[in-house]
């Protein structure tokens, strides 16, 4: 939250892990919403309640006496999806502004103005929308906030709906324990000998089609199996589009800023679940600059889309902004995050004449080009000079658990981060 703050960000959210769709590695309980909430407001900055889960009956017979406490510190909305949950909030607080959740999946105009009818005051649009449509709503509807994703993970469903993690661990996306299922590694067979070795003959090379463009094996049936399940096999169908239910690529739609701040979107979202500081440094960055660009009437800069390539990503798409075809917005090579230019190595901790402090993350060398960021720009160099706490030469910071001391002509700053280029 620090470091989204720091590097641009208007506004953060979070939720506690009961209520939201992050009870994974999700350190925001009471107190540290606390804190959170009045950090964010010291700051003239906003602090959203994620409260947008589907309960069932066990948490809905909680929800107001938990929420109570939380409501007392002031978010400034809460993010809801489920229609029971929005009742029970507008009866208790009907002034508390609530948005709705993109897990809603409001996909038209219509849907928007049936939610302002119920009181909230920011739709938070589904992410299978296209930038026409997302103007056309926006021409229909001028007096609600409107919100949109343009960064981070997709899910292989509608906007949040996923069941593959509920059907093989019994954890529910819904009720924010998503295991990520879509990312793991599969193994695809044949029902048959004969498909087998049809299959292993066509991918090597280019498949075989029919007149019609189609491979004649496609309506047969093909069994999919995940790695940690040896013999549990499930069936995969593929039609003329393809079999697309695996592992999307990352959303990223820096390029389509200008248009969204043109058509009077009011809030760009990113998503950054289980991502480091460095992720949510890197992306605030980017997306602020980008906004402010579109504000001043600049046009946009290729540069900002190749910082983001230095981010962990699983290749980016821009989803349904353009409607891409889905073997461009699929990644079919792997579920694991890959670092494409650059990789984070350090944290800025302090300084000492005229020396800095480095809390080593990864591996890093003299003689590297490495990039010091820091929330009043960021600045590259070629490192020359290193050493240990205690004043010894050093030529190599072998990692995490490290702390150095490096010379650079750009001043650190507070909240800074190094990163070195791959």
């Amino acid at each position: 939250m620090r470091y989204a703050l720091a590097y641009g960000a208007d506004a953060v959210y979070a939720g506690l892990p009961r209520y939201s769709l992050r009870v994974r590695n999700n350190d925001f309980d009471l107190a540290n919403l606390r804190t959170g909430i009045a950090e964010a407001h010291a700051q003239g900055r906003r602090f959203y309640l994620a409260t947008n889960l589907m309960p069932h009956a066990a948490k809905l017979r909680t929800f107001i006496e938990d929420m109570a406490p939380i409501i007392a510190l002031g978010p400034d909305a809460l993010i809801m999806a489920d229609p029971g949950l929005i009742l029970l909030v507008r009866e208790r607080w009907p002034d508390l502004p609530v948005h709705l959740s993109v897990q809603a999946n409001t996909v038209n105009a219509a849907a928007v103005r049936f939610w302002q009818g119920q009181g909230l005051t920011r739709i938070i649009l589904s992410r299978e929308l296209s930038l026409d449509e997302i103007a056309a709503i926006r021409e229909a509807c001028p007096d609600i906030e409107l919100e949109v994703f343009v960064h981070g993970a997709l899910c292989i469903a509608y906007s949040g709906r996923c069941l593959l993690s509920g059907y093989f661990n019994h954890r529910d996306a819904n009720q924010g324990s998503c295991t990520n299922a879509c990312r793991w590694e599969y193994r695809l067979g044949a029902s048959t000998p004969a498909q087998s070795d049809s299959i292993g003959a066509d991918f090597p090379g280019e498949p075989m089609r029919d007149a019609g463009g189609r491979h004649p094996a496609a309506d047969d049936v093909y069994l999919l199996e995940e790695a940690k399940r040896p013999g549990e096999y499930m069936p995969v169908f593929e039609d003329e589009n393809g079999t697309y239910i695996m592992n999307s690529r990352d959303l990223q739609a820096v390029e389509h800023v200008g248009r969204l701040v043109a058509m009077g979107i009011d809030c760009l979202k990113i998503e950054g679940r289980t991502k480091s500081h460095y992720y949510a440094a890197r992306t605030a960055q980017v997306y602020r600059a980008a906004i402010d660009d579109a504000v001043a009437g600049q046009p946009y800069r290729p540069v900002l889309r190749q910082d983001l390539e230095g981010l962990a990503n699983r290749g980016y798409t821009e989803g349904f902004y353009r409607r891409h075809a889905p073997a461009e917005t699929q990644n079919y090579a792997d579920g694991v995050s890959r670092n494409q230019r650059r990789i984070f190595v350090g944290e800025v901790c302090g300084s000492d004449s005229g020396w800095i402090r480095i809390d080593v993350k990864n591996r890093f060398q003299i003689g590297d080009a490495l990039e010091l960021m820091s929330p009043a720009g960021n600045g590259e160099f070629r490192l020359e000079a290193m050493k240990t706490l205690d004043g010894d030469p050093l030529s190599v910071a072998p990692g995490a658990g490290w702390r150095v001391y490096i010379r650079t002509p750009h001043a650190a700053g507070d909240m800074g981060l190094l990163t070195r280029a791959l």
